[in-house]
């Protein structure tokens, strides 16, 4: 079974945590570090050896799991996996914008927890191999403009950070380009309507939350606002 040897769980539950690594125990995974907090997690993080993280959404503390795996993915490349009771509209909306590997609903069976589990960590091993294609293939693609710590591939549409692929929705991915194409350069609200949306019938705010989107993911990516004109990037 392709499962990953060193999981992190961060879960608040004492029972939960108990079977999570009862189960585990059976298939030779360790259980590296258990938090039921941000803050701890946090405090431990960086002398931590680990392939995957079990994120449950309702932790203690003022963090919840979500917040606290988009600050781990700031700086780390790691597959986590979300644990919650609720799945509800808003909480799925907010986990999506993480690209999660996997989610798992309360309760779950040892079953589920497997089965997501080996999906998860297979994804993961993948997607990172593929990363590492596209690194070599990025320092011979002369078609790259280069933005800080950024790398973007105008053939390919795609952003890096530090040689790895940064995953986006697709309009993310759109307004993105258009400003990579035009960098350095003011694009007006109108011009970056009508090429993510297709149209200008769009509301004032759409164009706002597509751009607060962008940079709470890209939070030093530097994309300038010009107020009543447009936006920009910077180099």
């Amino acid at each position: 079974m392709n499962l990953p040897k060193h999981i992190i769980l961060v879960e608040d539950e004492a029972i939960t945590q108990r079977y999570i690594k009862n189960i585990f125990e059976q298939y030779s995974v360790e259980i590296v570090g258990c938090f039921d907090n941000a803050s701890d997690l946090l405090k431990h993080f960086k002398n931590l050896e680990f392939d995957m993280i079990l994120m449950d959404i309702n932790i203690k503390g003022s963090i919840d799991g979500i917040q606290l795996s988009r600050e781990i993915l700031k700086s780390s490349n790691v597959p986590i996996v979300f644990i919650s009771a609720h799945s509800d509209d808003d909480t799925i909306e907010e986990l999506l914008e993480l690209a999660p590997y996997g989610f798992i609903g309360k309760p779950f069976s040892a079953k589920e927890l497997l089965a997501t589990v080996r999906i998860a960590y297979k994804r993961f091993l993948i997607n990172d191999k593929q990363s590492d294609t596209l690194e070599k293939k990025l320092s011979i693609d002369n078609d790259i403009i280069i933005t800080e710590n950024y790398q973007y591939s105008i053939k390919m549409s795609e952003l890096y950070k530090n040689g790895k692929l940064i995953k986006l929705n697709h309009k993310q991915r759109k307004i993105l380009e258009i400003m990579v194409k035009n960098i350095n350069h003011i694009i007006e609200y109108e011009q970056l309507v009508e090429y993510v949306w297709g149209s200008d019938d769009v509301a004032d705010s759409s164009l706002r939350t597509l751009i607060y989107s962008l940079r709470k993911i890209l939070p030093d990516l530097p994309i300038v606002s010009h107020s009543k004109i447009g936006y920009s990037l910077k180099n």
